[in-house]
């Protein structure tokens, strides 16, 4: 494990040497970042500006109800998990879209260290800061947004276990990746399929009650990213879903193991390819 951390630091230090060398890419790069995320919440604060809160009704009768600053709350703590996969993790986008295809995965079989490891290491995501600062700062603001009565509510000892639970979260975010970027070991490009199964996590920076089922157990049992985002946030504010905590490291623990058993069968199956 040591030898590892070793490693992945000197990537960390060989990007940020790149990153000094292309400073107006970088700089466009968080630009573009934040931009989209200001639409995102600009649409949000509209949404609301013409409802009260955001309802879950069942046979007309309003079952639960969410205030515009719950919902950014869980907006902002989504981004938590996912910015830090994307930081630390995002060189698995490469091994689906081009990596195997052109033949480049040759050389991580090449090396003295496990294939996986070193994917995860060679990358250092600079611009996923952009993430964790707009998280941080919805999730501050909600909270100082919100009404007096609203954090009545919150127990500060729930705090503890919503903040371990993070790294269980973005394991969840990895092995969505690992297990979909693997499948380019048998079909060379598999890089649409990890798009489409991760891009569901959008689903999750809103209440999972408001979707039909069909969504609601896709994002909570087979993509499980509601439990990386609307669930631990959700524990946090209301003290609900309790039930999330110990699911969301069973979950992780498990999804992790498939998405091992999926690269090691993998690259069992692997060709070399290329031009």
């Amino acid at each position: 494990m040591k030898r590892i951390l070793k490693m992945h630091l000197i990537f960390i230090r060989q990007d940020l040497k790149k990153l000094m060398e292309y400073k107006v890419d970088f700089l466009l790069g968080a630009i573009g970042f934040l931009l989209t995320q200001a639409v995102q919440i600009l649409c949000l604060g509209i949404i609301f500006s013409a409802i009260p809160a955001l309802c879950y009704t069942l046979n007309g009768e309003v079952l639960d109800a969410w205030s515009f600053e719950e919902v950014l709350f869980i907006y902002g703590f989504s981004l938590i998990p996912k910015g830090i996969d994307h930081l630390l993790y995002d060189n698995l986008w490469g091994l689906g879209y081009w990596i195997v295809d052109k033949g480049d995965f040759d050389k991580y079989l090449t090396r003295p260290i496990n294939s996986w490891i070193y994917i995860l290491c060679e990358k250092f995501c600079v611009d996923a800061f952009g993430d964790l600062v707009v998280g941080v700062a919805l999730i501050v603001y909600s909270l100082v947004s919100m009404s007096p009565e609203t954090i009545a509510e919150i127990n500060p000892l729930r705090i503890i276990p919503v903040v371990l639970v993070i790294p269980f979260a973005v394991m969840i975010f990895t092995s969505v990746k690992t297990g979909t970027a693997a499948i380019s070991f048998w079909t060379k490009r598999s890089g649409h399929i990890t798009h489409m199964c991760y891009m569901t996590n959008e689903f999750a920076k809103y209440p999972a009650k408001i979707y039909n089922t069909f969504v609601k157990t896709l994002i909570t049992y087979i993509l499980p990213f509601a439990l990386t985002a609307y669930y631990p946030a959700i524990y946090l504010l209301r003290g609900e879903s309790w039930w999330s905590i110990p699911v969301t490291v069973a979950v992780s623990l498990v999804l992790f193991g498939v998405s091992q058993l999926i690269w090691h069968r993998g690259l069992k199956a692997y060709e070399s390819a290329g031009s």
